[in-house]
């Protein structure tokens, strides 16, 4: 499934925490395969985006729990694995939806999509970047829109075992990478410029698309609005799963895949400054890292300040006190969460690959 590829490293289940019990969840759509989440700007707060892996995008209104279709790139994309629609962001804007899939032969495309009177104009889009993919894993799929306007796009190191092709410390190579590039409108000489405060602006060695790299499937990514923080997901290969946190002003940041998988040496070596995680844990059957957000809403005060992540192969949720460090589990009835999402008043949602769409609340 999308943004799969853990392992069979044992480790137990969690012990309930001290949150247990102060956050609840609701349904609030039932929605097959559900892969990505974002917010138009200049919607009414009611309204996000999903899409599924098969390709559809629908607009949900969380106030009466009803959905439209906006968008269907099925025809461009083919589902099964950890392929299919796997990110989704908007122009800030709110003028264009920019998509992130594997095209019908398995290759990385993002596409800059107009969106007009409620509906995205899939014919009319542009495709602003595509990136050959060696095999079907590791496809990456989080976008995201920062606050200069500038599209992140997460791209794994092309699958296969322990990164065969060792692009994720190769910086000409654009696998196993964070990129960061600002598109151009329609109609422009080129689809995307670089950023001229992009850590590698003007290398003649180095990619100048890179915002990160040493990467092996940056799933899910997200920044948070209030500090600037980088928080990022990897999935590992044999032992570990991690969580990665840098400030905006560490561009250019090492993760160390695949010299290292989470803080353990793996294979080969390196020169480079590398950065360990800031969490980090040991996987079980079907592990998979799934990087969520700091919690800026609300609704849920024990939440305030705090990163929402979470493992595919483990029920529930994670809490990560970035003060400290430390980790509870979050015991709610949710399985195989597949990411993210933050609506515009701060609130948050969790994909299930299995069940849809939840929201948290605070408890009756």
């Amino acid at each position: 499934m999308a943004g799969a590829c853990g392992t069979d490293s044992g480790s137990t289940a969690p012990a309930t925490s001290g949150l247990t019990g102060s956050v609840a969840v609701e349904k609030v759509a039932d929605l097959t395969r559900p892969t990505a989440f974002a917010v138009r700007p200049g919607d009414d707060p009611s309204l996000v985006h999903i899409a599924t892996q098969d390709g559809t995008v629908v607009r949900l209104d969380v106030r009466t729990r009803t959905t439209t279709r906006v968008a269907s790139l099925a025809d461009r994309t083919e589902a099964g694995g950890e392929r299919g629609l796997l990110g989704l962001a908007f122009a800030s804007t709110g003028e264009e939806m920019y998509a992130h899939f594997t095209d019908r032969d398995g290759d990385t495309v993002v596409m800059a999509i107009p969106y007009r009177n409620g509906i995205a104009e899939v014919a009319n889009g542009r495709v602003l970047l595509t990136v050959d993919q060696p095999f079907a894993n590791h496809n990456g799929g989080q976008l995201a829109v920062d606050a200069d306007g500038n599209l992140l796009i997460a791209l794994g190191d092309g699958g296969g075992g322990g990164d065969p092709l060792g692009a994720a410390q190769n910086p000409a190579n654009l696998l196993g990478k964070i990129l960061r590039i600002r598109p151009e409108p329609a109609g422009a000489t080129r689809p995307y410029s670089i950023p001229a405060d992009n850590p590698f602006a003007g290398s003649s060695t180095t990619a100048p698309e890179i915002a990160f790299l040493g990467l092996r499937n940056p799933w899910r990514f997200s920044i948070d609005p209030v500090t600037g923080d980088y928080w990022i997901g990897d999935v590992g290969q044999n032992r570990f799963e991690e969580i990665n946190r840098v400030s905006a002003s560490a561009l250019g940041a090492n993760f160390g895949w695949n010299v290292k998988e989470a803080s353990a040496p793996f294979q080969g070596s390196t020169s480079a400054v590398l950065t360990d995680p800031v969490h980090e844990w040991a996987s079980r059957g079907g592990s998979s890292a799934i990087g969520g957000f700091v919690y800026r809403g609300s609704a849920i005060l024990v939440l305030r300040g705090r990163y929402v992540f979470a493992d595919l192969a483990q029920r529930g949720l994670f809490v990560l006190d970035p003060t400290d460090a430390s980790v509870a589990w979050l015991d709610v009835p949710v399985e195989r969460v597949v990411g993210f999402g933050v609506d515009a008043p701060g609130e948050l949602y969790v994909l299930s690959y299995d069940a849809g769409v939840y929201r948290l609340i605070p408890p009756d």
